[in-house]
């Protein structure tokens, strides 16, 4: 038995102390914290039961990893020790048993609760109010100099603010890098091709211990302070909360989440607030510290050897955390998106089990290299799905197996398509795909389509869910009786649906083009096409390269067309269109004969005899197109009331100017 202890003691040591190299010397960190801390913590609780077996070299014997030797050591004046931990209400609760045991009193202890920042504990020295060192934490007694680096942060003081601080003031807080900094950089990585970072703390840690200072200043680094010492100590107020306040004095950041509470009740709700707020704030956190207030208390409470007895850290639930990738599925979005889907063996993460993680793309899958039966690490913050942010390659099982793509759509079986130069697949089945299908309803019906009223959301949803409607054909179906039956549809609300429904059976070609909701044709691009070919066969019937030959589709608008029109499912739903009465007013215009053919308008200000979008419309009918600017392009600048930049910059480059009297008139005419 207790050579089984042992073994498992010295496993234990082996596997922290190559984690620590990992974090604090690569960079790379190899598992979430909850999984480190799990292993740390079961160290302890053996090393308590048998403490004969407690060796100086024990990651319980000291509170980080040996500093790299790629800066030079700094020893700290006095060590910057970690934290003990809380992980329940009842471990924080003894905590604070203790420390009123140890100070001998009945009554309670005012604490100062602070966010514990998920970043990189720093100290930063002064004399005579100047910036003269930083160094990291290191192993807690000897750290690294980061000075040059430090230096670079915008939220670190080079001279303190104000006057009456000490000769030599030591700052101690945390460098974290803000949620919004770490997605850019991320992004930014990426687009260069070059490696991204897990997490918002192992890229402070990253950028801060960059040997050339010019790479850190281009990161989005922050500083936010928890503690100061002096040599002195009747040249600090007698209170942490006070000696915080003096920081904000002297130039520093600190949280605005601080409060004080008094006892452990007030403690538990403090952590309770802020766990709910934990999501909202623009940086990482991953718990809340306990201190005790007076420095008085904090000096007769004292030490243990690795932290203080005066505070501690009760943790948040995990945001990270370790499973196995069990198989890939892949799900169909509203607009066709293919999107692959790690099933997960279940884990407890951010709160909730989760079983299901995003992967994007497969050009994600690609970039983590991932297999079914890796060992992953996955992110979940708040309501954010949780994502696998690292594949663990070092576990990965001999018969893992590679991902990939389905050739056909995994809801109605069209085939799956990769434009070239998109990142996303797509099902091809368009109107006829059962995922696709109630967002097409909803689009074709929509003021800006078909326009067809009463038609909005909340009873496209419900005529989908009951099965009433499953494509747009569908619509046309509908009687007064069948929209009787549903809840709150009294017969005067059906008979107009029914009645709007029916109005939509003769629109213009291009609102029915519009309707169709082919990928990346917009109004525009819809008019366009009508007003080249005139009716929808000749459209349909069109190649790629045709389709070229109309104003502003170039080849990724051609390919979503043509594709679109070649599919058989999508055939089917225009014939069924066409068998319910749907039949669109030909486009009478020849291309080049309109009479505004060629003519660039711009309207500005407020028109009062019409909307802005109906003189687009009456402009776009004649042939014109209709920019949103002003250039030297411009044929005609139409001046609505109040008028602005664009009637200025009209009248500098000596293009007409109609106002709406004029305008309304030219319309009656537009030969002229």
């Amino acid at each position: 038995m207790a050579d089984s202890v042992a073994q498992r003691i010295e496993q234990l040591r082996s596997e922290i102390d190559d984690h620590n190299y990992r974090y604090y010397v690569l960079d790379e960190p190899a598992v979430p914290d909850a999984e480190y801390d799990r292993l740390m913590r079961e160290l302890q609780d053996l090393e308590t039961k048998h403490p004969n077996l407690v060796t100086p070299d024990s990651p319980t014997q000291r509170v980080g990893a040996m500093p790299s030797n790629t800066f030079e050591s700094v020893t700290h004046r006095v060590p910057m020790l970690s934290l003990d931990n809380a992980f329940s209400a009842e471990e924080l609760t003894d905590f604070d048993r203790r420390v009123r045991d140890r100070l001998k009193r009945e009554d309670t202890v005012e604490y100062v609760a602070e966010p514990k920042l998920d970043g990189l504990a720093v100290s930063l020295h002064y004399e005579d109010g100047l910036l003269v060192r930083a160094a990291t934490r290191g192993d807690g007694y000897t750290g690294e100099d980061i000075t040059a680096n430090i230096r670079t942060i915008y939220s670190v003081p080079l001279r303190l603010r104000g006057k009456g601080w000490p000769a030599m003031v030591e700052v101690r807080g945390e460098v974290y890098m803000p949620k919004a900094g770490f997605e850019k950089l991320n992004q930014d990585l990426t687009d260069r091709g070059e490696k991204t970072f897990v997490n918002p703390r192992n890229a402070a840690a990253g950028s801060l211990r960059q040997k050339d200072a010019r790479v850190t200043a281009r990161r989005p680094l922050e500083l936010c302070t928890y503690s100061v010492a002096v040599e002195n100590e009747s040249d600090l107020p007698d209170k942490h909360w006070d000696c915080i306040q003096k920081l904000k004095d002297w130039g520093f950041r600190i949280n605005p989440e601080m409060r004080k509470a008094t006892g452990v009740e007030e403690c538990l709700k403090a952590y309770e607030d802020l766990l709910e707020l934990r999501n909202d704030l623009p940086y990482e956190i991953d718990g809340i510290v306990f201190k005790v207030n007076e420095l008085a208390l904090q000096r007769e409470l004292g030490f243990v050897s690795r932290a203080p007895r005066w505070a501690i850290a009760q943790k948040f639930p995990a945001q990270e955390e370790m499973t196995v990738v069990e198989a890939v599925g892949f799900q169909v979005g509203r607009t066709g998106a293919v999107t692959p889907v790690a099933r997960l063996k279940p884990v407890f993460v951010g709160g909730v089990t989760v079983s299901n993680a995003s992967l994007h793309n497969m050009d994600e899958i690609e970039r983590l290299d991932l297999h079914v039966g890796d060992t992953v690490i996955i992110r979940r913050a708040g309501d954010v799905i949780p994502q696998v942010v690292k594949v663990l390659p070092e576990k990965r099982p001999k018969d893992a197996q590679e991902v990939k793509r389905p050739e056909r759509c995994p809801v109605c079986d069209s085939e799956v398509v990769q434009l070239e130069g998109e990142v996303v697949a797509r099902c091809s089945g368009g109107l006829y795909c059962g995922a696709q299908q109630r967002e097409a309803i909803k689009h074709y019906g929509s003021r800006r389509a078909m326009d067809i009223e009463g038609l909005g959301e909340k009873w496209i949803d419900i005529l989908f869910d009951r099965g009433m409607v499953k494509n747009v054909a569908d619509l046309y179906k509908l009687t007064v009786d069948d929209l009787k039956t549903l809840e709150r549809m009294g017969e005067k609300s059906a008979s107009n649906l029914v009645d709007a429904i029916a109005g939509s059976r003769e629109p213009e070609l291009w609102r029915f083009i519009y309707a169709l909701g082919i990928r990346e044709v917009g109004e525009a691009t819809a008019k366009g096409l009508a007003a080249h070919f005139g009716d929808l066969q000749p459209l349909m019937d069109a190649d790629e390269d045709a389709l070229q030959t109309v104003p502003d589709v170039g080849p990724v608008v051609a390919g979503h067309v043509h594709l679109f029109f070649d599919q058989p499912h999508n055939q089917e739903i225009i014939e069924a269109l066409k068998e319910a009465g749907v039949h669109w007013k030909k486009d009478e215009r020849a291309e080049g004969a309109s009479p505004l053919a060629g003519k660039t308008f711009v309207l500005t200000g407020t028109l009062s005899q019409m909307t802005r979008d109906e003189a687009k419309e009456k402009l776009e009918a004649l042939g014109a197109k209709v920019s949103g600017s002003v250039s030297g392009k411009t044929s005609y600048v139409v001046a609505g009331e109040a008028a602005g930049s664009k009637l200025t910059k009209a009248e500098s480059l000596g293009v007409p100017v109609m106002t709406e009297d004029d305008f309304i008139a030219f319309l009656d005419n537009p030969g002229t």
